[in-house]
């Protein structure tokens, strides 16, 4: 007879894995392109299409759910996730065919709602979205699995940096206008894309091995932990310089320091990397002081640009 304790003891630890694989904090990094150009917009025009935002945000964030899906889809395939990552989807449900399924839903509903924001403002947000999708694809799926070459950090800026802001500046725009707001878009995504790469550059950490033994040539990997950890202080000050620089020079109100809010996760991140570095069980939660850096950076630069006015 099992005893009730253990019956309890394996529930909590399912809990808790259904609880890794979800991932719900992740998704500040689908829904910060669409808050920076409301914030921008706030500050230009003192006016929002608040549907328009939210659909953008519902939609954005199915189409991180399918990103998410799909990365463990394509894992399962090639063995990387078998040891090394029990809270996989795939992993817990046995089931890969039908996470496959919910993968692949989530991004038809993801680009249905993307097609309907992009007829109440510009065809272009669809188009632009549809590349933030194949930057996604390529970085995962076969034949091109680009992130198994040490590429998902580049990739991951430009889909979540300059195109996803370009789309999002435009959704929030008046209907009709056609034009790409490129030179807004690379202003204002490319210090918060920076930060979302960092998250990313932060969950090769604890799982080395695994990757190096499944050919996944991550930038840890190529690099070893020592000299990959010595570059997260530049993550944090580069991401910090680009959205500081645009103050320094006016384009950009003083209110926008407020981006500094994610200072301290950052810095707790850098001491954390330098000490544990090459331990894998102390160092599994570097990606959520990332992510904490990433969401308080981002709401902070918005939140600047929303108060001061541009």
């Amino acid at each position: 007879m099992v005893k009730p304790q253990a019956v309890a003891s394996r529930y909590a630890e399912r809990r808790l894995l259904w609880k890794a694989a979800i991932k719900w904090p992740m998704y500040s990094v689908a829904v910060m392109p669409v808050l920076l150009a409301a914030g921008w917009r706030l500050g230009a025009v003192g006016s929002l299409r608040w549907t328009q935002l939210f659909g953008f945000l519902l939609a954005a964030i199915l189409l991180l759910l399918w990103e998410n899906l799909s990365n463990d889809v394509f894992d399962a395939a090639t063995g990387v996730d078998t040891t090394g990552k029990p809270h996989s989807v795939v992993n817990l449900t046995g089931r890969r065919d039908r996470v496959a399924l919910g993968a692949t839903s989530a991004l038809a509903l993801g680009l249905l709602l993307m097609g309907w924001l992009a007829w109440s403002s510009s065809w272009t947000v669809l188009a632009l979205v549809l590349v933030c999708c194949g930057l996604g694809f390529v970085y995962q799926g076969p034949p091109f699995r680009l992130g198994y070459r040490g590429l998902g950090e580049p990739l991951c800026w430009l889909a979540f940096g300059p195109f996803a802001t370009a789309a999002a500046l435009m959704v929030l725009q008046p209907r009709g206008v056609t034009s790409i707001p490129w030179e807004t878009a690379w202003m204002l995504g490319s210090g918060p894309a920076l930060a979302t790469s960092l998250v990313l550059f932060c969950s090769h950490f604890h799982q080395v091995e695994e990757d190096a033994a499944h050919g996944k040539r991550s930038p840890v990997v190529r690099l070893g932990t020592g000299r990959a950890a010595a570059l997260v202080p530049w993550f944090v000050a580069l991401t910090l310089a680009l959205e500081w620089l645009p103050v320094l020079n006016g384009d950009w109100p003083f209110t926008v320091l407020l981006s500094g809010l994610g200072l301290p996760a950052g810095l707790a991140l850098i001491r954390l990397m330098r000490r544990c570095h090459d331990q894998p069980d102390r160092i599994s939660g570097s990606k959520f002081l990332a992510l904490r850096f990433q969401a308080w950076n981002g709401l902070g630069l918005a939140f600047g640009l929303a108060l001061g006015g541009l």
